[in-house]
């Protein structure tokens, strides 16, 4: 039988259990205890963030607990985006509900819909009988034309920062038996790039090994597996963090030639090299924040960790490390993606550091 997806198996059943929106849970919450719902509301932000899950909580609690599946429609705005779509819904809209207060129709993706389906959808939105509530979310809300998002509740669901997502995956974990260490952690929170989905898919795919050998070695909650930044390297491909480091230490000791031995270990190793760059300006930063910015330090030390605190500190001291050095891997990141050769824009960055320096 296959296992449940975590996303799925930990997805929020109630407002207090949505994590980091408040600023959308708290004024649901009130215009229900006040019997104040209105007719249309527009739910924006990006991947993975909770909108449709806000939005059966909501549409379960106007009709006070149920979820009736006669009167909540769930469509999909990619694939159902027609003319014809929207004209069926419209129609849908009149009759009665079959069991409940209100019907809910919850469109996914809404800004999917065609020109002419938005002009067919908004009389409906404008005037729609007493017993209909639309929930619409996107992406993309500039795709949203302002006929319509005038016409809505207007809700921006904001994207947790690593240090909120990375505590997430940790209690998830811990939940299914296994214990995260706190720099695997982060490294899960920084390739789920702010998506609560996004995370639990990382966590899941990093906890397989671990699945299979849970019997085998006698995991328990009391006995829980282990996890580290080095196991989710390997089973997610995300670059070596000493590779990382080690690049960043040859550019602050002017070694040109450790430099791109560097690079090229990363690309042989695999890694993907838009990854690696980011990582590698992530890093930068912090060696220059560390050194130029005091009062950040206490904060930098609790989200890197203290061996990683300590290795960019060293860095840092050394003083090769300049904001030159950050923008020309920036310039590289606007050239990565289009290189016939992920690891040239890299390359090239390097080689133009360096012919500075030997110029000078």
């Amino acid at each position: 039988m296959a296992h449940e997806s975590l996303y799925r198996k930990y997805r929020p059943s109630s407002f207090d259990e949505v994590i980091g929106q408040e600023q959308v849970t708290r004024p649901l919450a009130e215009a229900l205890r006040a019997g104040k719902v209105g007719h249309a509301y527009l739910f924006s932000g990006s991947r993975g963030l909770g909108k449709t899950s806000v939005a059966r909580i909501f549409a379960r609690e106007i009709n006070r607990g149920r979820y009736d599946e006669h009167d909540v429609h769930e469509i999909d705005a990619a694939s159902s985006n027609s003319v014809e779509d929207v004209r069926a819904l419209a129609e849908g809209v009149y009759t009665l509900p079959f069991g409940s207060d209100y019907k809910v129709y919850i469109l996914d993706e809404v800004h999917m819909l065609s020109k002419a389906a938005w002009n067919a959808f908004l009389k409906t939105l404008e005037e729609p009988p007493g017993h209909a509530v639309f929930i619409l979310a996107t992406t993309e809300l500039e795709r949203v034309p302002e006929t319509v998002q005038s016409r809505c509740q207007v809700f921006e669901f904001k994207k947790p920062n690593r240090a909120e997502l990375a505590a997430v995956v940790t209690n998830v974990a811990k939940k299914e038996g296994y214990t995260l260490h706190a720099d695997a952690a982060d490294l899960v929170a920084r390739l789920a790039d702010g998506s609560y989905r996004d995370a639990l898919s990382i966590l899941q795919r990093a906890l397989v090994p671990l699945q299979g050998a849970s019997d085998a070695i006698g995991v328990s909650k009391k006995n829980p597996a282990a996890l580290s930044r080095e196991d989710v390297e390997k089973l997610t491909g995300a670059p070596a963090r000493e590779l990382v480091h080690t690049l960043v230490a040859a550019l602050a000791k002017g070694e040109r030639g450790a430099a791109l031995a560097a690079i090229e270990k990363a690309a042989q190793s695999g890694a993907d090299m838009e990854l690696f760059l980011e990582f590698l300006i992530e890093t930068l930063r912090a060696v220059l924040l560390i050194r130029y910015a005091p009062e950040m330090r206490a904060a930098f030390k609790n989200e890197l960790g203290e061996d990683e605190y300590v290795a960019l500190e060293k860095i840092a001291n050394e003083k090769g490390i300049t904001h030159n050095v950050l923008l020309v891997f920036l310039t590289a990141s606007e050239r990565i993606r289009y290189a016939p050769i992920q690891a040239l824009p890299l390359e090239l960055a390097v080689l133009e550091l360096f012919s500075e320096t030997t110029e000078k």
